[in-house]
């Protein structure tokens, strides 16, 4: 009997645990939340202000730099701006 019981254990396991287990995260990213077209369009608004508020500081740091040439403007990171080349 106990020859049996093993294999039977892991046929079970096999054939109605595993597709149970599959089933259910499947389901569980279909009800997941996704991003609607409000949502995209709040992105893209950000992200034109977050531009227009960097060239305003560029432009306060120009005139800020022509004043007093001492100072040193922050460093501008190299990181090259894709976002609109993923967008496009």
């Amino acid at each position: 009997m106990e020859d049996v019981f093993v294999p039977l254990i892991a046929i079970t396991s096999l054939f109605i645990g595993m597709p149970w287990i599959i089933l259910h995260y499947i389901t569980k990213w279909k009800q997941a939340p996704k991003i609607t077209q409000e949502d995209e369009g709040l992105l893209d608004e950000l992200y034109s202000l977050a531009r227009r508020l960097e060239d305003r500081l560029n432009t306060v740091e120009r005139i800020v730099a022509a004043d007093n040439p001492d100072w040193q403007p922050r460093i501008k990171s190299e990181q090259p701006d894709d976002y609109l080349t993923r967008r496009n």
